[in-house]
């Protein structure tokens, strides 16, 4: 379909909400599944399905439910999950130390590189990663990292986002 097809979407979603699509598509990416889900589609399915797939995709959006291609649908989960995790990720205040290690985190920093940059012991630095844990409410230094680029790509970071560049 030539044009934006989300923008189509979102136009018949708005002008007619009692529409119920399905999109048939070659495009088995989860961030186009996702964009058309959130534009008002129900099913989501490839091209190259059975006509039994297809067939029951349309009873499925027919009473309301929504139907993904099982070769995309974990992918889609996964990607959804991770947007709502996103979307979480709490409006956080940091002190002017913490910012330090997020920007040294940022940079690839292992924990003991952070401590001598900022001449400090490395047991301080990991209590500072425990600190950035709970307050970016995440579960590691890997998360700890996601969200802190989040949060510092969506303008967000609180008490100096500049120093983080």
């Amino acid at each position: 379909m030539p044009g934006d097809v989300v923008q189509a979407i979102v136009k018949v979603a708005n002008n007619f909400p009692e529409t119920k699509m399905v999109a048939f598509t070659a495009s088995s990416s989860k961030d186009t599944a996702i964009a058309a889900l959130e534009a008002g589609v129900l099913g989501y399915v490839l091209k190259g399905s059975s006509l039994d797939e297809l067939s029951e995709a349309i009873r499925q959006v027919q009473v309301g439910e929504t139907y993904l291609s099982p070769s995309v649908s974990a992918t889609v989960i996964a990607g959804l999950r991770q947007k709502a995790r996103s979307r979480l990720v709490p409006r956080v205040r940091f002190s002017k130390r913490e910012e330090d290690v997020l920007r040294l985190l940022l940079q690839g920093c292992t924990n003991r590189e952070i401590a001598e940059a900022l001449t400090l012991q490395e047991k301080t630095v990991k209590h500072y990663m425990s600190v950035l844990i709970q307050k970016l409410n995440v579960r590691n230094r890997v998360e700890v990292v996601l969200a802190a680029q989040q949060l510092h790509n969506s303008g967000e970071l609180l008490g100096g986002a500049s120093q983080l560049n």
